[in-house]
């Protein structure tokens, strides 16, 4: 019997149907798992999404708020973006980090690293957490209208618990931030920064 781990499903052909900068869809033809035909779609993302939760020393953190296209909503998330083949995952966050807030941090730690939306798509993503901020000038892209929000981060933790903060990335890395903080395991400047939360 093969192990359950091992990939049940047969790729006969496969055809690109879209190929963008961002993105390639692909269409397979497939054996499903009970050896029936059938097709799969699956999305590429060419690159690496990457997100940060910002701390400063009052314990505060900064969202951005921006009209997204796809969901046809308004979104709050945490400062995140794509990283490319060229940069480390560390130096593509702390250029978005910089691009959107106009933020510099001395301190960083990864959160987590997480799969966006794996029953069609490959789109991974790291998150991280980063203190000792200095303030400069953001610089957004051209295809963003951002606003910045900055707010105690136990007010992030409860707009993700009201259901404010959908955005995956932010959710996770807000709630996995939580979970260090009430475990005793978040950075030392972080957890002093932020304090015991209710």
């Amino acid at each position: 019997m093969p192990d359950s781990r091992d990939n049940p499903w047969t790729t006969l052909e496969a055809e690109v149907k879209y190929d963008n900068p961002w993105i390639r869809v692909v269409e397979h033809q497939v054996l499903t798992p009970k050896k029936a035909p059938g097709i799969y779609g699956t999305v590429h993302f060419k690159h690496l999404a990457t997100g940060v939760i910002p701390i400063d020393a009052e314990g505060q953190t900064y969202l951005v708020g921006q009209y997204r296209f796809a969901l046809g909503a308004y979104s709050w998330e945490i400062p995140e973006g794509g990283g490319t083949a060229s940069e480390t995952p560390l130096e593509s966050v702390q250029r978005e980090l910089l691009e959107e807030t106009g933020l510099t941090a001395a301190g960083w730690q990864e959160l987590l690293r997480l799969h966006l939306s794996n029953s069609v798509c490959d789109e991974a993503g790291i998150c991280y957490v980063a203190w000792d901020l200095s303030a400069g000038q953001s610089c957004p892209e051209d295809v963003e209208q951002l606003v910045i929000r900055r707010l105690p981060f136990r007010e992030a933790v409860a707009m993700v618990w009201a259901g404010e903060i959908t955005d995956a990335m932010s959710v996770a890395a807000i709630q996995r931030l939580e979970l260090m903080l009430r475990r005793g395991v978040a950075p030392a400047a972080v957890a002093g920064a932020v304090g015991a939360l209710e």
